[in-house]
């Protein structure tokens, strides 16, 4: 099969149907295809978000009963149950809605396949919602995973930077031990991007919780934890570390951020060869790339 080039069939087109209007203009409201019964709309089963922010939800809350459901949810028809719809896109307004007392919401019906529903929920989410980094990295990876697309074409499609997808893909090769800081907030994005660059991360991260410290800091602390000498390593070696060119260090952030492990280049000046390194942390992550080489 040949890689697909496109973001859906008119995926991003639809959201822009029913996207936010413009922050200079005054919220209009968009036609919707018909109003449907809130009891009869179940929220999508492979939603992206995992957390939905209580401030937010209750700040979303306020302006429904004040202004009412502005922009319809995206709903298909329910797969299973008979006379319901799956939210597509919108499940913070349906939310939202339910705490306002809103008993019907605008909506707009598409007949959507399972794949086209995954594809616009990620989409959604990462164009519209403040997703906390891990959820944002997995929205790519699952993007680029399920449906082959390069860090390139949703840089373009998602109005990112190339640099930003890979950075938030390079989090995914962190211990769950680090990511679950993350997750809760007690690390930032720039901690964890700090934390990416060495073998062990965890002690370092645990560190920079219990004192409080900068991005700055950390990003200081990783480079001392980076540059330390390995015993048996030579100085010829680390000289060439030192001096790995730009091209290098971005061909190792690819190869890090498709494998989901630690991948380190060490090509030797003025020579064609080189080493190439694949750090596992556990025998599962060993057991996942002796499948990937295998295919």
């Amino acid at each position: 099969m040949e890689p697909r080039k496109g973001l859906g069939r008119g995926l991003s087109a639809l959201l822009a149907d029913v996207g936010p209007a413009p922050a200079e203009e005054a919220p209009r409201r968009i036609p919707a295809d018909s109003s449907v019964p809130i009891e009869r709309i179940r929220p999508n089963p492979a939603q992206p978000r995992r957390d939905f922010d209580e401030r937010e939800l209750e700040e979303l809350t306020a302006s429904i009963r004040e202004k009412g459901v502005i922009q319809p949810l995206i709903l298909r028809p329910h797969p299973v149950e008979p006379e319901t719809w799956e939210i597509v896109a919108g499940e913070r307004r349906w939310r939202a809605a339910q705490r306002a007392g809103i008993h019907n919401l605008p909506a707009v019906i598409r007949n959507l396949d399972d794949t086209e529903v995954l594809e616009l929920a990620i989409i959604e989410n990462i164009q519209r919602a403040d997703l906390n980094p891990l959820e944002e990295a997995f929205g790519y990876r699952q993007l680029m995973d399920r449906f082959g697309h390069t860090q390139e074409r949703l840089g373009e499609a998602l109005g990112k930077s190339r640099s930003h997808i890979a950075n938030l893909l390079r989090l995914l090769t962190l211990p769950e031990p680090v990511l679950d800081l993350l997750r809760e907030g007690k690390l930032t994005a720039g901690h964890a991007r700090a934390l990416v660059t060495i073998p062990s991360p965890e002690p370092l991260a645990r560190q920079i919780v219990e004192k409080g410290l900068s991005v700055r800091q950390a990003e200081a602390l990783a480079r001392a934890a980076a540059s330390t000498t390995t015993p048996g390593a030579s100085a010829q070696v680390q000289r060439h570390a030192a001096a790995k060119d730009a091209d290098t260090r971005a061909l190792e952030e690819d190869l890090t951020a498709a494998l989901r492990l630690k991948v380190t280049i060490d090509h030797r000046p003025g020579s064609k060869s080189g080493e190439l390194r694949i750090r596992y942390g556990t025998l599962e992550e060993l057991d996942g790339l002796c499948q990937l080489l295998s295919q």
